[in-house]
């Protein structure tokens, strides 16, 4: 008896699960395109940088023939270079095609300083124009035909070149849809006058007329002067028993002083006297503070 092979169902794939394997396969093939593409650009990118490199090193190694006059090796230059300029698109590559400008640039102004050291003077300069640019008319009296000698418009177009507009960097770094910013309009703000007139607050200033530890102190010691004529400075002013009443009657005793209502005098014995200055009672007036009593 034979047994009958069993097999396996067809399965018929949905629809959806084709697609999702054909989407899947085209990301992997775009995965590898890009990948290729990228690799692509950053060899041509390093190739580009070589390139760079090779020029700087002529104008390194050859500066003798591009700095020489009668040489067409700084022409070739700027030309290569200017080549290369048109495949740069990257910042990398901007800076290698800046420096080669730059050394050609160094290059110039040495050879620009090697002319200033061998001495062209005006006459000189006067003289190239003539000889390149002057015009056979033969001579002339008139200011109007000498101011003609020189063919002003071929100068011009043989130096248009130097004033062209200089092309402009293509990369760009940041957002490309940012805004300018509206200023807002300065607005200002009305100033209203008080419609109502407002009394200042009185301010007692009786406090201003209040006596002061000083002023006390003054008129003690101006009392016992005119009671006692003349005093010792010690006496009058010692307190051994407190440094700071010693202090303030000093003080006290300098304002007399200063105000020429007392003085120090030295007896023949060498001691310190303080005497009373008797002046008139109507400049007393004048010179005491308000709560003295003149007697």
């Amino acid at each position: 008896m034979t047994r009958p092979v069993k097999r396996e169902p067809h399965i018929t794939p949905h629809p959806a699960a084709g697609g999702s394997t054909s989407s899947s396969s085209r990301l992997i093939n775009g995965g590898a395109e890009t990948s290729d593409m990228d690799s692509r650009e950053a060899t041509e990118r390093r190739l580009l940088r070589s390139l760079y490199r090779d020029v700087k090193r002529i104008i390194t190694d050859e500066r003798d023939d591009v700095e020489r006059v009668d040489s067409d090796k700084f022409n070739s230059i700027i030309n290569q270079v200017e080549d290369l300029h048109k495949s740069v698109q990257k910042p990398r590559e901007q800076v290698a095609d800046a420096e080669a400008l730059l050394d050609i640039t160094n290059s110039l102004v040495a050879l620009v300083k090697a002319h200033g050291n061998d001495g062209i003077t005006p006459s000189d300069f006067v003289n190239g124009l003539l000889r390149d640019f002057g015009r056979q008319d033969g001579p002339s009296t008139s200011d109007e035909s000498s101011r003609n000698l020189v063919a002003w418009k071929d100068i011009g177009l043989a130096v248009s070149h130097i004033f062209s507009g200089c092309p402009g960097c293509h990369t760009m770094v940041g957002p490309m849809d940012t805004e300018l910013k509206q200023r807002k309009a300065v607005v200002g703000r009305r100033r209203t006058r008080p419609t109502g007139s407002v009394q200042p607050e009185e301010v007692n200033d009786s406090g201003g007329k209040e006596r002061t530890d000083t002023d006390k102190n003054m008129a003690t010691m101006f009392s016992i002067l005119k009671n006692k004529r003349s005093v010792k400075l010690e006496n009058l002013v010692l307190n051994r028993k407190s440094f700071a009443q010693t202090v303030e009657n000093l003080f006290a005793l300098s304002f007399l002083v200063k105000d020429g209502r007392a003085e120090i005098k030295v007896n023949e014995n060498g001691w310190h006297l303080v005497c009373k200055i008797f002046i008139n009672a109507f400049i007393l007036k004048c010179l005491l503070p308000p709560f003295f009593l003149i007697v």
